[in-house]
């Protein structure tokens, strides 16, 4: 035996200066392995959280962009029978500014009410709605 490095501790092996620390258990490894997972797992979810704001943002930023910018409107003729009626309206239109777009969304929404959608006459952007206002009464942005 061998006092190591002046301590007045006595050692079988060379002298070592630094972490002279025992070797670490089966237990303390599985268990130091546990601890450096959960703290991985703790950078993974707070990272996912990161991406998950940094995708919502970059969501709404899309969606305030010139392709949901520009409103879309629609101006139609519906009829109901027995008795005979007939309207005139404007509509605002979702996703494509297009009449066949127009068309599939006003039939159904006049459908609902007992409308039977007749045509769409055009499709126009904000600008139209002062101009058509009077003439769709009632029926101006009701369905």
């Amino acid at each position: 035996m061998v006092t190591c490095c002046g301590m007045g501790s006595t050692w079988d092996g060379p002298c070592r200066t630094g972490n002279n620390a025992t070797m670490l258990s089966d237990s303390s490894r599985a268990l130091l392995r546990r601890i450096l997972y959960i703290s991985m797992e703790k950078r993974i979810v707070r990272c996912m959280k990161h991406i998950r704001l940094s995708l919502f943002a970059a969501l709404m930023l899309g969606l305030t962009g010139p392709a949901f910018a520009a409103d879309c409107y629609a101006d139609y003729k519906a009829k109901q029978d027995n008795p005979l009626r007939l309207h005139y309206g404007v509509a605002e239109v979702h996703g494509p500014c297009t009449k066949a777009s127009a068309n599939a969304q006003l039939a159904q929404r006049l459908g609902a009410a007992n409308w039977k959608l007749l045509n769409v006459v055009s499709v126009f952007g904000p600008e139209g709605l002062a101009q058509r206002k009077n003439s769709a009464g009632s029926n101006f942005l009701r369905f």
